[in-house]
């Protein structure tokens, strides 16, 4: 188990309390220094069953200067989001939790959390 955090995030601290709280065996990844790849990044949303779009932070201040909130959201996009996490990976959506059994999910809520626990 991974879990892709940004420390200064209080969301992130949380899901890594709850993790250490449940006995939980798991990897940190602080995704700001260690940038995930393109590659990683589609295998992440493989896993989550979302597209890039979906786990984006539109509302950061970068986004906003890139207007992806204007981006069209369909497939021939794609890759123009992934691009886009990988140079600015402030903008992925965290903390991200990839399970044992092969998926993954934005934990952002306790109950998320568990749900990554229990697979």
């Amino acid at each position: 188990m991974e879990i892709w955090i940004n420390p200064a995030c209080s969301k992130c601290r949380g899901a890594m309390d709850l993790l250490d709280a449940e006995g939980a065996e798991y990897t940190v990844r602080r995704y700001l220094e260690d940038v995930p790849s393109a590659d990683e990044i589609r295998d992440v949303l493989d896993r989550l069953g979302l597209e890039p779009w979906d786990i984006t932070r539109t509302q950061e201040a970068e986004a906003k200067e890139l207007g992806v909130g204007e981006w069209p959201r369909e497939a021939g996009s794609r890759e123009r989001w992934i691009t886009a996490l990988c140079a600015h990976p402030k903008l992925i959506q965290r903390p991200i939790i990839t399970a044992q059994d092969g998926s993954a999910v934005v934990a952002r809520t306790d109950e998320a959390v568990r749900d990554a626990l229990a697979r």
